[in-house]
């Protein structure tokens, strides 16, 4: 471990006795920072020290050896002047690493924010504007923006990673996340949380849905009415019930009392240790899971789809059926030979798994029968095993269908469970048949692969010169670049910012000094298409909320798009819960919704041809420096004569997004405010417009969309993760009727993208008789299935997602 700047670092000793709530004491003027104060992520940052006898916390940038990324976290470290057991814990951006000369900025208005060397924000405390007066690390390692009464306004203790500190609370609501590997420990989250419930203490694999494989119940705890929390506390793990501002500790789990440092870990093989600093090196005091789990109990002490034995020996269930994903490493577990498919359930079966400990599961069908449970497992695609457990009566039981298989644990007979795993039949019914097809199948690809090398050979003669040609034709062209040029923009193509699915996007610099994104499109048939749809329409226009395209140029079999380079990438990334960095308050969300509405209104009314985008996404909506909304990628973008009314067009764009009157070939304007729409919903629920980490039943905002509005609970789905969002939830419903009338089945009752601006605009009131059925069933089949099985390809003009 290498620490790089320590912008802000403070060393303490740890206070292990603490029992009341860190937010409701005030903390000592230890050195503070002020605001307006900015840190660099370099070799020459300034270090502050107050060192004890038994240990000290630091904040600041920390990076892995030999790798070129690092996190502002806290770290904790032994007292020596050159300690080498740093341990990490608390990280603002584990899951984005920033690199050299990354920023972090105490703002005048009360805001920490870090930013990335291209200056895009990867994280923030979002307290611009809350009265904040400084910065404080305080003694129990918990870093502390206060304001001018020394109260606390934002603390890291509210924002727990993988770690808690002695005296940390974590709450119901909040989650301890290990990190994905034991090699690389600080960064990135793994699979395995740790949970606070109504009924105790809860360790979880994040599967769908999250299941149980370790908890501690409480006396009390299912009855007891008020905020639940547990307390690391030296010498105990305390479980509390918070109310009327008194707390009642109903159980605690003992824990060894240190005379030293101590933090609790959840580690990334899904373990919960203690450790302990001593003689400068930290030591393992307790494993809290250990004493009621053994080895082959962790969902992936063997990886997927294997069998822990005895001595945590791993194994596939089934030589015909599964391999080992490595067969020097059988603990990161199996794959399947012959993978599932939906399509094909005649083909499927089961293999029977005996002596296996049933799972910790909730049943999803109850009074039963085996074969019924198995038949339903057979029907449901994602299901991947039948587990069948009955207490006397074999003909009735509950039957428990996993998505996901996760080691499996040997165990004495249980004659009342069963597991029956469902496999792909590889065998075939009809060999001759399959020798028969595949010699006439191999004799016409004989044939097509001949044709198809003459006709490229062909082809390419004239395709240069006919290609230059029509370039010099096109009215209204932006700039030609020359491949040089751009060669020596983007230094050799070599910052490269992500991959499409047309080619990859590289970040340059012209000369006069001014950013730019790359598109490279590689020259297949489809990619050219998308090239010439974008140059012809957008080469010519100009608004400041369609992303500018600088400029085009074309070299052998490849062509370019040069666009305005986007420092805050694109909207998805900022929106989703569990994907955005930081949540963006109401006020701008709603200059976003505006944004978004006013390009389109452009393209479709103002340009000199109509202009229908046709793939309008989160992916595809644009956020500059300022958080700027512009559309972007218009590589299946279709123009139209102004008198022209609609257009034949084959399906295009985006499962999810799609308007339902696509399956008519017959579009206009309007598949544009459907995808506004649907995108619009998104930015008010926080979630995307299909989502299988929630329950099944919910999994297409659509269909939850219609029943709240059926049911008077649009509140509801207000983005629960934003308390700003929450305060304007009355504003956020009247907008969601705007989404209602943008989203009408039958698209000639939908608003125009002007008629949205001027709502937007308190110029016009929205359409009062609206329809609320959403559920078209061709959109029932188009945003459903289509989803599922179809990836959707991230827009990457600005960098990667």
């Amino acid at each position: 471990m290498r620490i790089s700047t320590f912008f802000f670092a403070t060393f303490i000793i740890l206070r292990l006795c603490c029992r009341h709530s860190p937010t409701a004491q005030p903390f000592e003027p230890y050195p503070t920072a002020n605001l307006s104060t900015t840190w660099t992520n370099d070799d020459s940052g300034l270090v502050l020290i107050r060192k004890t006898k038994v240990a000290r916390f630091t904040c600041g940038f920390i990076g892995e050896e030999n790798y070129p990324s690092y996190l502002f976290a806290i770290f904790i470290s032994p007292p020596s002047e050159f300690p080498s057991q740093y341990k990490v814990v608390w990280a603002a951006n584990r899951n984005h690493p920033v690199k050299n000369n990354a920023t972090l900025n105490l703002t005048a208005a009360g805001e920490l924010v870090l930013k990335d060397v291209d200056g895009s924000i990867v994280w923030t405390t979002n307290t611009a504007g809350k009265s904040v007066a400084g910065m404080n690390l305080t003694d129990a390692g918990n870093l502390v923006l206060f304001d001018d009464q020394n109260s606390v306004v934002w603390q890291s203790f509210d924002h727990p990673t993988d770690c808690l500190l002695p005296g940390q609370n974590l709450f119901q609501g909040q989650k301890l996340k290990s990190s994905v590997s034991l090699t690389n420990s600080s960064v990135h989250e793994g699979m395995y949380s740790l949970q606070v419930t109504d009924r105790g203490l809860f360790a979880y694999v994040e599967s769908n849905p999250p299941r149980v494989y370790y908890g501690r119940l409480v006396r009390g705890g299912n009855t007891s009415k008020g905020r639940r929390y547990i307390r690391f506390i030296n010498g105990s793990l305390s479980f509390f019930i918070h109310s009327f501002e008194l707390s009642d500790r109903y159980d605690w789990i003992d824990i060894p009392l240190a005379s030293s440092a101590q933090y609790m870990k959840l580690m990334p093989d899904g373990y919960l240790k203690v450790f302990e600093l001593k003689h400068e090196v930290w030591t393992v005091v307790t494993d809290l899971t250990s004493d009621f789990l053994d080895d082959c109990s962790y969902p992936l002490t063997c990886g997927r789809n294997s069998i822990c034995s005895t001595n945590q020996q791993c194994s596939c269930p089934g030589i015909e059926y599964f391999r080992p994903v490595n067969n020097r490493q059988p603990n990161l577990g199996c794959s399947e030979i012959t993978p599932l498919k939906c399509n094909s359930i005649k083909d499927q079966e089961f293999i029977v798994v005996k002596n296996i400990t049933p799972f910790a599961f909730t049943a999803d069908m109850e009074g039963v029968n085996m074969e019924t449970c198995k038949q339903e497992c057979l029907n449901k695609c994602s299901c991947k095993a039948a587990l069948f457990q009955y207490s006397s009566n074999a003909s009735s039981g509950e039957c428990f269908l996993p998505s996901e298989l996760f080691t499996m644990k040997t165990a004495g007979a249980y004659q009342n469970a069963s597991l029956f795993i469902k496999v792909q039949n590889a065998k075939s019914h009809n060999f001759a048949t399959i020798i028969v097809a595949s010699s006439i199948a191999s004799f016409v690809l004989l044939l097509v692969t001949i044709g198809f090398i003459m006709y490229i050979v062909n082809k390419r003669k004239g395709e240069a010169e006919m290609e230059e040609e029509y370039f010099d034709q096109v009215p209204g062209m932006p700039t030609r670049f020359s491949y040089e040029e751009l060669k020596i923009a983007t230094e050799n193509f070599s910052k490269k910012l992500g991959e499409g699915g047309f080619g990859s996007v590289f970040e340059g610099s012209l000369e006069d000094g001014s950013k730019i994104a790359v598109k490279c499109l590689e020259g297949l048939s489809h990619a050219k298409k998308s090239f010439l749809a974008e140059v012809q329409s957008i080469g010519s226009i100009h608004h400041v909320n369609l992303v500018r395209l600088r400029g085009f140029s074309t070299w052998k079999s490849q062509s370019f798009l040069v666009y305005d380079f986007m420092s805050n990438g694109s909207l998805d990334r900022w929106i989703y819960h569990g994907i955005r960095e930081q949540i963006l308050e109401w006020e701008c969300r709603k200059k976003i919704i505006l944004d978004i509405a006013k390009g389109l209104a452009y393209l479709h009314e103002d340009c000199r041809q109509k202009i229908i985008h046709l793939d309008i996404k989160p992916q595809n909506i644009l956020l500059d420096n300022d958080l700027n909304a512009k559309v972007s990628d218009f590589g299946l973008s279709k123009l139209m004569d102004k008198n022209q009314t609609d257009v034949m067009t084959t399906i295009k764009g985006t499962p999810g997004y799609i308007a339902p009157e696509w399956w008519s070939s017959t579009i206009t304007e309007k598949v544009d405010v459907y995808s506004f729409g649907i995108v619009l919903l998104e930015i008010l629920c926080g979630r995307k417009i299909f989502d299988r980490s929630v329950r099944e039943e919910s999994w297409h905002l659509l269909f939850v969309f219609q029943k709240c509005w059926e049911d008077g609970t649009l509140l509801d789905i207000v983005d629960r993760h934003s308390e700003d969002m929450q305060a304007h939830n009355t504003e956020v419903v009247e907008m969601m009727k705007v989404a209602s009338w943008c989203l009408q089945i039958d698209y000639t009752r939908r608003p125009s993208m002007s008629s949205v601006v001027k709502v937007l605009e308190g110029g016009m009131s929205i359409e009062s008789n609206l329809d609320y059925n959403f559920t078209d069933p061709r959109l029932q089949r188009n945003s459903c299935q289509e989803t599922e099985l179809t990836p959707l390809l991230p827009s990457v003009l600005s960098g990667p997602r």
